[in-house]
């Protein structure tokens, strides 16, 4: 996912673990479509049937409250997919359509548990962050040749699509 989610904690207990998990959420109940005389998105119709959730365990978890304060938490290894068959773990979102990022920081107080898979949030002790800038368009193609530019010079992921004449030496 493009741009990455960045994170920190703060008031976290010490002598918890914890596990930071990620789902994306639809916005609406609509489908969009990208309007280039206007430069703007716009309402498509009704939206196609929303994909089953899936909850995105961040790799390094479990973290100490202590490793949460010090640290940026990155999902930069998360990977979005339209294929509704994915057996990877991705998360599964349709294109066209309006998603809200939600990070999960749940609590685990005993040690022998900090490892477990969590299967449903709402029977852990849990808390939810949404943050409104990080709504998006889920697209298959950027709708925009600046966006296009912009994802393939500060995507890490993006290298092959760079040209190689711009690059300076130190880049090569």
């Amino acid at each position: 996912m493009f741009p990455t989610l960045r994170l920190t904690f703060l008031g976290t207990d010490p002598h918890c673990r914890y596990l930071v998990l990620l789902d994306i959420v639809p916005m609406d109940n609509k489908r969009y479509r990208y309007a280039y005389h206007r430069s703007s998105w716009l309402v498509a119709g009704k939206a196609d049937p929303p994909s089953p959730a899936r909850l995105y365990l961040h790799p390094d978890a479990p973290f100490t409250g202590d490793q949460l304060r010090k640290q940026v938490v990155s999902f930069e290894k998360v990977k979005l997919t339209n294929n509704e068959m994915d057996k990877q773990g991705h998360i599964v979102l349709n294109s066209m359509h309006r998603y809200q990022p939600r990070i999960h920081l749940v609590v685990r107080r005993d040690p022998n548990t900090a490892n477990n898979p969590v299967t449903d949030l709402e029977l852990e002790r849990y808390r939810t962050f949404v943050f409104p800038e990080t709504i998006f368009t889920a697209v298959t193609a950027y709708q925009n040749q600046l966006i296009t530019k912009l994802k393939i010079d500060s995507n890490p992921f993006a290298k092959g699509f760079r040209d190689s004449s711009r690059l300076t030496d130190l880049e090569r």
